[in-house]
C-alpha cells in the first residue's frame, strides 16, 4: 500500500475534529474532564498509526480505520450533546470525559468485578463445552441415537436456563456455584446441538475413505469426525457464549455481591449513572474481547480449510 492509502484517511480528520471540539466552551457548570477525552483520543490515534504502518491487508486496515472512525464520531456527538450544548440531562448522560475519569478512578474495583465475572463464565462454559462435545461425538456417531438426542436437545434447550436458579439455590452452597450451574446449562445445549449437527452431517465420502483404511473407532472420532464437525461445533460455542454472558449479567444483577452486572445494578440503584455507563462500556469490552479470542481460536483450528 502507498503512504497515501495508509495515512490519508477519514479517521485522522475525525481525530483532529474531536480535538477541536474539546476547545469549544462548556455549557455545563461542573467539570467535564475534557483532558481525559484528549488523552484517550491520542492513545487511540497512536494505535491507529501503528496499525497503519504494520498491517499488510488493505481490507483489514479499512475495517480497523472504520471502527476507530465510529468511535471518534460517537465521542464527537456525545461531547457536543452533553458538555458543549447540554442537550441531554447531565445526571443521566454525563460527558465522556467524566466517564473516562470515573473509569480510571474505579479501575481496582472494575478489575475485581471483571475477574469474578470472567471466572464464572470460564468455569461454566468450559465444563459445558467439554461435556457437550464429548457427548455429542459419542451419540452422533450412531445415527439412531443421534436423531433421538437431537430432538431431546431441542426440547431441553428451549427451556430458559434462568428458571433453574431456584433449584440451584436450594441445592448448591453459594451464589457463585449457582451461577456456574446456570452458565453450564446455558452453554451445554447450544454446543451439544452444534456438535450433533456437525457429526450427523459429515460427508459420507470422508467416512467411507476412513473405513477403507481400517481406521479404529477412537481415531475415527478424534481425527476424522471431530475436525470435519468443527465448523458446526464453533457455531454452537459462539451461541452458547453469547447466552452465557446475558444470563450471567442478569443473575449478577439479581443476587450477586460482585461481578460487572452487580456493579451496574448497585450504582444505578443510587442514581450514579456515570458509573452505570462505565459498567456498560466495560461489559461490552469484555464480551468483545472474549468473543475475539474464541474466534481467533476457531480460525486457528480451521486454518487447514484455507
Amino acid at each position: 500500500m502507498t503512504l497515501k492509502k495508509r495515512y490519508l484517511r477519514t479517521v485522522h480528520f475525525l481525530f483532529i475534529a474531536l480535538l477541536l471540539v474539546q476547545l469549544l466552551p462548556d455549557k455545563l457548570t461542573t467539570d467535564t474532564y475534557a483532558g481525559y477525552v484528549v488523552w484517550f483520543a491520542v492513545g487511540v490515534e497512536i494505535l491507529t498509526l501503528t496499525v497503519s504502518a504494520i498491517i499488510k491487508k488493505p481490507l483489514g486496515l479499512t475495517l480497523f480505520a472504520d471502527i476507530v472512525s465510529f468511535i471518534y464520531g460517537l465521542l464527537i456527538a456525545w461531547t457536543l450533546a452533553t458538555a458543549k450544548f447540554n442537550l441531554l440531562k447531565p445526571s443521566l448522560f454525563p460527558p465522556p470525559g467524566r466517564v473516562f475519569w470515573q473509569l480510571i478512578g474505579d479501575y481496582e474495583k472494575i478489575i475485581t468485578n471483571i475477574l469474578s465475572s470472567v471466572g464464572i463464565i470460564l468455569q461454566g462454559y468450559l465444563l459445558a463445552a467439554a461435556a457437550a462435545i464429548i457427548l455429542g461425538l459419542l451419540l452422533g456417531s450412531s445415527e439412531r441415537l443421534g436423531n433421538v438426542a437431537t430432538y431431546l436437545a431441542k426440547f431441553l434447550g428451549a427451556i430458559p436456563p434462568i428458571v433453574y436458579i431456584p433449584y440451584g439455590i436450594a441445592l448448591l452452597p453459594s451464589f457463585r456455584s449457582v451461577s456456574v450451574f446456570v452458565i453450564f446449562l446455558a452453554s451445554f445445549w447450544p454446543v451439544f446441538a452444534g456438535t450433533m449437527s456437525g457429526v450427523l452431517h459429515v460427508d459420507s465420502r470422508i467416512l467411507d475413505s476412513a473405513k477403507v483404511l481400517n481406521v479404529n473407532k477412537p481415531t475415527m472420532l478424534l481425527s476424522v469426525i471431530l475436525p470435519a464437525s468443527l465448523n458446526q461445533i464453533f457455531l454452537g460455542c459462539n451461541q452458547g457464549l453469547s447466552v452465557s454472558f446475558i444470563l450471567l449479567t442478569s443473575a449478577e444483577m439479581i443476587g450477586a455481591r460482585d461481578g460487572m452486572g452487580y456493579y451496574v445494578k448497585y450504582y444505578s440503584d443510587f442514581g450514579d449513572y456515570t458509573r452505570t455507563i462505565v459498567g456498560l462500556l466495560v461489559i461490552g469490552i469484555v464480551v468483545i474481547g472474549v468473543t475475539f479470542l474464541v474466534n481467533s481460536f476457531q480460525k486457528y483450528l480451521l486454518r487447514w480449510k484455507k
